[in-house]
């Protein structure tokens, strides 16, 4: 969705009227200006409830002191941006001006006009981004809804959502369990957005992906100089989702020497930065997640028996695909239209035996396998409909190493089709029946390779 912002008020008081036709004029320049002119104090007080985004205000008026005024309008909303302008040239009234909450502070001279100018289309800009900012919050927010993120009516997932529902309404903590590709983090960001924490940081933390030497800066942070390569103060992961929520994936992975910092970290509700002494409180939702049985993995010796009871909480255990019946063909068809507008094709529809095929399917890899199943398809099929050899699943499960490459759908389409013709010397037919494909779809992809080469 396009951001539009709307019109911005402006609100100027001046009782000079040479400088109030002056600062007026320079605040129309832009056509999505508003603006209201006053020539005291008290009446631009009294407007207040119009909301203004900024306000230019004289420091000497008739009937108050630009100081007082500056006060009174941060104690009404801090947000509103005050430029005082005055002729008044002592460097100590603007350095206190601006202690008490002025965005910038202009002298009456020659320059008055530019400085102007350049400071509104700051304060503008600044409110602008904010504003995007809150509105993309808003979209992602609905993005997680559950009813937007997890698909599905199968009692399984009735279940987790039952369990959802309650997650939301505390901060408790949350372990996700589930086989890879159950969409752990999908439910993750659904907890934080549908919680009262959704305005707030969400920070994702895969421990599995992260080299073991460097997890505790990632989570922690480190100070300038603490190690070889720390060129500056960074912050860690807690700090960032401080007053959010920190998602801490395949915490299984975690080495269990650090496991014992960790709980630290969550018993005390605060890090100490590497090489450093300075204590960092944070308050942060903890959600974490793992493939792995965690009281096995303690009773192997491999999990802190008191981190695991630290961070059980709310336990969310993700069903695998194959156990969710016809929520496999609602996923597939969100899939499906995702994928034809993000790419900006027509419908496509799925058909009754390709939908029979994906349900006698075990989907090893789960609900991240049957997206890169059905975007295949997409491609593969004709006539706008996904047939029953348009559905694809040796190429990606057993020859697929190259996925692990980044490249466009089409290209890893291309690539599977080179593939196979290498292996079985450019025997189309052979092709065909191996990927379950027509031929000429085979046919014309040749052809576009052709094309592009």
């Amino acid at each position: 969705m396009e951001y539009i912002p709307d019109p911005v008020k402006i609100f100027v008081v001046e009782d000079d009227p040479v400088y109030l036709k002056l600062v007026q004029y320079v605040a129309e320049l832009n056509p999505d200006h508003v603006v209201k002119t006053f020539t005291n104090g008290k009446d631009c007080l009294d407007h207040l409830h119009e909301n203004p985004s900024i306000i230019t205000l004289d420091y000497s008026l008739p009937d108050t002191t630009g100081e007082e005024i500056l006060k009174a309008i941060k104690k009404y909303n801090p947000d509103i941006h005050v430029i005082v302008v005055s002729s008044q040239e002592s460097i100590n009234t603007a350095v206190e001006l601006l202690k008490h909450g002025a965005y910038d502070y202009i002298t009456k001279d020659n320059e008055t006009k530019d400085r102007l100018l350049n400071t509104l289309n700051n304060a503008k800009k600044q409110d602008s981004l904010k504003e995007e900012i809150s509105v993309l919050k808003e979209e992602i927010g609905q993005k997680y809804e559950f009813d937007n993120s997890i698909i599905g009516e199968s009692p399984a997932i009735q279940k987790i959502f039952k369990l959802l529902t309650k997650a939301v309404k505390t901060n408790i903590t949350v372990s996700i369990t589930g086989e890879t590709g159950t969409g752990k983090e999908v439910v993750a960001k659904s907890i934080h957005y549908n919680s009262d924490r959704s305005k707030k940081p969400f920070v994702a933390v895969n421990i599995a992906a992260i080299p073991e030497n460097l997890i505790e800066s990632e989570l922690f942070g480190h100070e300038k100089g603490a190690f070889t390569g720390a060129l500056a103060r960074r912050k860690g992961k807690f700090e960032e989702a401080n007053g959010g929520t920190i998602f801490l994936d395949e915490i299984g992975e975690m080495d269990i020497n650090l496991q014992a910092k960790l709980l630290r970290a969550l018993q005390e509700r605060e890090v100490t930065r590497i090489g450093g002494n300075e204590v960092v409180k944070f308050e942060t939702r903890v959600i974490v997640a793992t493939h792995r049985n965690l009281a096995e993995e303690v009773k192997a010796g491999n999990f802190r028996e008191d981190l695991y009871y630290r961070l059980l909480g709310i336990q969310v255990e993700l069903p695998p695909l194959r156990d969710r019946g016809k929520d496999i063909l609602l996923i597939a068809e969100h899939f499906l239209n995702t994928f034809a507008k993000e790419n900006k094709l027509s419908k496509i529809k799925i058909s009754k035996e390709a939908q029979n095929k994906l349900l006698n399917y075990p989907f090893p890899g789960n609900v991240r396998e049957l997206k890169s199943i059905i975007e295949l398809a997409a491609v593969m099929c004709d006539d706008h409909s996904i047939e029953e050899e348009d559905i694809t699943f040796n190429a990606l499960q057993k020859e697929g190493q190259f996925l692990l490459e980044e490249m466009t759908l089409r290209d890893y389409t291309f690539k599977i089709i080179k593939h196979f013709l290498d292996k079985y010397d450019n025997n189309v037919l052979k092709v065909a029946d191996k990927l379950d494909i027509g031929k000429s779809s085979i046919y014309r992809y040749l052809k576009e390779m052709e094309e592009e080469s």
